[in-house]
């Protein structure tokens, strides 16, 4: 299943809506789009039954999408399993694995089961989260990043300058250069814990000034090699002094699609995705790309 992009299907309107997103995804990368259908082991019912109705879905997503995308190659498949196991090792063939999740009711926000959780922290290759167009804030424009590119707002990459890693800076620039819009770099960054011996030392400060300035410049140098290998892409970049889901949140609604990465090493017991990524996870409105790395 190598040069793909997979979506897993099930019948809520957000698992449409990520079918959606994932097959202008296919078509850009110039690749299949695998529509997956997963039946859990552990499921009641006939077999037989159930691998005929997980077909009527694959084959009902495919038909759809072939109305307003005729060039869209797709392959269906119905696998049965632990749904996390199974994705996960598709995640091992594929390109990019897309997902549909709910809202958590009136809250602006993702509400991901332990299927998905488990399926975002093991992962290996980058996962994308997609919302429902009912719950999505700006409509179809956010949830499809092919509409006039003017129109579309930035790729948004939150960075940790203290764990930089190509793959995750890989990612989002070529996201912004694929979809022809700019990339916006955000990291947040903390005061020494020095400072927690003054409360009151107020945050403008010569000190204060000073750190801001080194790490606006420690951004911009590692920004600097990728931006090289991708001169088209319209870079902005910004150090914050904020806490990093603080950041996050308010960046993703000015996105088109939030990048943030996971490290492997946190994933390998349990569910643990670390708490930037778990919050952003939950409560994001925007398309977003989780990205392994080490």
């Amino acid at each position: 299943m190598s040069r793909s992009v997979t979506v897993g299907l099930d019948r809520t309107p957000a698992s449409r809506a990520a079918a959606e997103w994932a097959a202008h995804e296919a078509l850009i990368r110039k690749v299949p789009l695998h529509l997956v259908r997963v039946l859990d082991v552990d499921m009641d019912g006939d077999r037989a039954a159930l691998e005929r109705q997980g077909r009527l879905i694959t084959d009902e997503v495919a038909d759809d999408l072939a109305v307003g995308l005729p060039q869209l190659s797709t392959v269906g498949q119905v696998l049965a399993g632990r749904p996390s196991d199974v994705l996960c090792d598709i995640s091992e063939e594929t390109d990019l694995l897309v997902l549909g999740s709910r809202g958590l009711g009136g809250i602006a926000g993702f509400a991901l089961g332990s299927m998905a959780l488990a399926t975002v922290a093991h992962a290996t290759c980058p996962v994308v989260l997609i919302r429902s167009q009912a719950e999505e804030a700006n409509g179809e424009d956010r949830l499809s990043p092919y509409a006039a590119a003017e129109a579309r707002p930035p790729v948004v990459l939150g960075l940790d300058l203290g764990r930089p890693c190509d793959e995750l800076l890989e990612f989002a620039f070529q996201s912004a250069a694929r979809y022809g819009v700019p990339l916006r770099v955000l990291h947040a960054w903390q005061l020494p814990p020095v400072f927690g011996a003054a409360p009151t030392y107020p945050v403008g400060t010569e000190i204060t000034e000073d750190l801001q300035n080194r790490t606006n410049m420690e951004l911009r140098e590692a920004l600097r090699p990728w931006h090289d290998k991708f001169p088209e892409v319209r870079l902005t970049h910004r150090a914050i002094l904020c806490r990093p889901s603080e950041m996050l949140l308010e960046a993703a609604s000015e996105a088109s699609l939030l990048v943030i990465g996971r490290r492997t090493r946190q994933a390998r017991a349990g569910t643990h995705l670390g708490h930037v990524a778990h919050a952003a996870i939950h409560h994001v409105k925007t398309p977003l790309a989780v990205v392994a790395h080490e």
